[in-house]
């Protein structure tokens, strides 16, 4: 178990990220997320869900490219700690296997603007939209 989680903070470590000071779940819309430089982050739901570290986030594949679509209104249900260096956040579409450790928050709030950009255009160049498919 020691070993996962070594392998899961080097994997999602390319920040330098400072000590997180502040984790504040506002469910089902987003967590807030401060650090000792000062830097708070409010990260949505959506947001996150697209962005999960977990290697099975109901991802689809085109073009070799990984694109995670239609979740503009997906929320989240809980977050459980996991050690002492992340915590693992359930969503209301059951997507609950992603750790995301406080470094990964860290690198996802610094650029969130340019990641929420090519998350979009992505979606965009692959005719896919935020919005859910609707049932019929």
């Amino acid at each position: 178990m020691l070993a996962i989680g070594s392998a899961i903070r080097r994997i999602h470590t390319t920040v330098d990220a400072p000590r997180l000071t502040r984790f504040a779940l506002h469910p089902p819309k987003s967590v807030e997320v401060g650090f000792a430089d000062g830097s708070i982050f409010n990260l949505s739901a959506e947001f996150l869900r697209v962005h999960s570290p977990a290697v099975d986030s109901k991802i689809r594949s085109i073009g070799g490219e990984k694109v995670i679509s239609g979740r503009r209104h997906v929320g989240i249900m809980s977050a459980e700690p996991v050690g002492n260096y992340g915590v693992r956040i359930v969503f209301d579409d059951l997507h609950k296997t992603g750790i995301y450790s406080w470094d990964y928050f860290y690198e996802l709030g610094s650029n969130k603007f340019t990641f929420m950009r090519n998350y979009i255009k992505t979606l965009k160049k692959h005719g896919l939209t935020r919005d859910p498919r609707r049932r019929k």
